[in-house]
């Protein structure tokens, strides 16, 4: 039987988007059916300093990138390149925890291998609502910080369920229901068909996120709240933006003194 951690390598190698999808979606469903085996003496997991990743798009700081409006056929696409450009790093982010955390529960692993399964479905629906606007992921230029934060956290489980789907990954539980509203004025009901399904599902995402940082800190002996208010100090000022979506943030995991804190945090 061959091992998860390899088949999540697999995907996480995988350069070109379709084959990363495409490993995606056979590792997970071989999983499922008891096809892959997660070994407990597994050695130490190797560095990766980069995913694979395709020639384009180039990659570059956020500050570089242009702003564009909704309004505009190039700004649409634009407005879809980046949440696509998200949803295929999401799927590096999954396989990545599965990758490199060893000898934990085995539902951390199922949880996360289908994290990147549901991510692999997203960026292929963002993919083809691109392509039916006149584009192709690549198209336009994006930013490496979602990676940057899964390198910051690789040496420590607890700061990466804390930081990647609490933080980072949460931000899109606070600003797609705006652009959803926004889209659907426009009249582009494909677009909010596509964005209504990542949301519902990102926080599900987000909620293993807040499930697994709380199994971490109960294994270390330390106190959720106050953990996470000093990982957001240490990793994450910069991040941190409101308003929040305190009621996918409730279903999310997050408790109403946490929310309060987020809330006082980002002024």
């Amino acid at each position: 039987m061959d091992s998860l951690f390899d088949a999540a390598r697999q995907c996480l190698d995988a350069a070109d988007p379709a084959e990363k999808v495409a490993l995606t979606h056979r590792h997970f469903a071989a999983l499922q059916r008891g096809g892959l085996a997660i070994p407990q003496d597994a050695p130490p997991p190797e560095p990766i300093r980069m995913p694979g990743r395709p020639p384009r798009p180039r990659l570059v700081h956020p500050r570089d990138l242009p702003r564009r409006g909704l309004g505009s056929d190039e700004g649409k696409a634009a407005f879809l390149h980046a949440i696509a450009h998200i949803e295929l790093n999401a799927i590096d982010l999954g396989w990545d925890a599965v990758y490199r955390f060893r000898g934990l529960p085995e539902q951390f692993y199922l949880d996360w291998a289908r994290v990147a399964d549901d991510e692999a479905r997203h960026f292929a629906m963002l993919r083809q609502r691109l392509q039916e606007c006149g584009y192709d992921y690549g198209d336009f230029d994006a930013h490496n910080g979602l990676w940057e934060m899964c390198e910051k956290t690789a040496q420590d489980g607890l700061a990466r369920m804390a930081l990647v789907p609490r933080v980072l990954e949460a931000r899109g539980l606070d600003v797609t229901p705006g652009m959803i509203e926004r889209l659907r004025t426009m009249g582009d009901t494909r677009t909010v068909a596509v964005l209504e399904v990542i949301l519902r599902e990102e926080v599900s995402h987000v909620a293993a996120g807040s499930r697994w940082y709380r199994w971490y800190c109960e294994q270390r002996g330390v106190e959720p709240r106050q953990r996470f208010r000093e990982l957001l100090h240490e990793y994450a000022g910069g991040y941190l933006r409101g308003p929040f979506n305190l009621e996918a943030r409730l279903l999310a995991g997050f408790d109403e003194d946490e929310l309060l804190a987020l809330q006082q945090q980002a002024g």
